[in-house]
């Protein structure tokens, strides 16, 4: 586990930003597993730009998100689907036809998550898991738990989760209560993570990850057993290190 602190939030978005395009750079047609909220916003604006100066391509670039919540449409405001939109494959030379993000509508979302999965593994597995972490300590929606989920799955989201996410909603009652996910086990399976994490509400999330012990109520400090991770913080998220 490699990790490299910033001044600021502006500082590790764009160190974030330039190791992702040393990837793509070093591999074109490559498989970029991408995550949602607050984290990654300033990294997807950087490589927004960066592709605009031509110094980065997506154009053979294949993308898988974290995640999604069970029952909300890809067009609805709150949904991941289209979050990455807005915020990253509309600003780039990207097919969307090569963006996947797991579908949480339908009959069957336990099916939805074994196929997510299967079309991981058919598109040869993530070279590059890029990732934030929440402040009980999940990645993706791998929430505290008895054990690491191995694959793709549903999730039902954790009080402090809803908590956290209600600012994005018209009330608390209308965030969605269950998720579909990557597994722990689909994340460690990357050739590389990346993990960025920026502010004082992370540190604690952070400290737990990087120095406490590795259990699945804390699922991000399972990156510890990852052969490739690097961790990206500002000084706010790594104070408590």
């Amino acid at each position: 586990m490699q990790i490299h602190i910033y001044e600021t939030p502006e500082l590790a978005a764009k160190a974030a930003a330039a190791l992702i395009a040393a990837a793509i750079l070093d591999k074109p047609n490559m498989v970029l597993g991408l995550p949602t909220g607050s984290s990654p916003v300033n990294t997807y604006k950087e490589l927004a730009k960066m592709n605009r100066e031509g110094v980065v391509d997506f154009s053979r670039v294949t993308t898988y998100n974290l995640d999604e919540y069970v029952g909300l449409e890809g067009t609805h405001e709150q949904s991941y689907r289209y979050f990455m939109n807005a915020n990253l494959f509309d600003h780039v030379n990207i097919d969307k036809a090569n963006t996947h993000v797991p579908c949480g509508v339908g009959d069957d979302p336990e099916k939805n998550a074994r196929d997510y999965e299967a079309a991981i593994e058919k598109a040869g597995g993530i070279d590059l898991q890029f990732m934030g972490i929440g402040r009980n300590g999940h990645i993706g929606f791998n929430e505290p738990a008895d054990a690491f989920p191995d694959a793709t799955s549903i999730i039902d989201l954790t009080d402090s989760t809803i908590e956290a996410n209600k600012r994005f909603f018209a009330s608390k009652d209308e965030v969605p209560r269950r998720a579909i996910s990557m597994g722990v086990g689909t994340i460690m399976r990357a050739r590389r993570t990346l993990l960025i994490a920026t502010g004082a509400d992370k540190a604690e999330a952070v400290r737990g990850m990087v120095k406490g012990p590795v259990t699945p109520r804390l699922p991000a400090s399972a990156l510890r057993f990852h052969q490739d991770c690097v961790i990206v913080l500002d000084k706010a998220a790594a104070s408590l290190l």
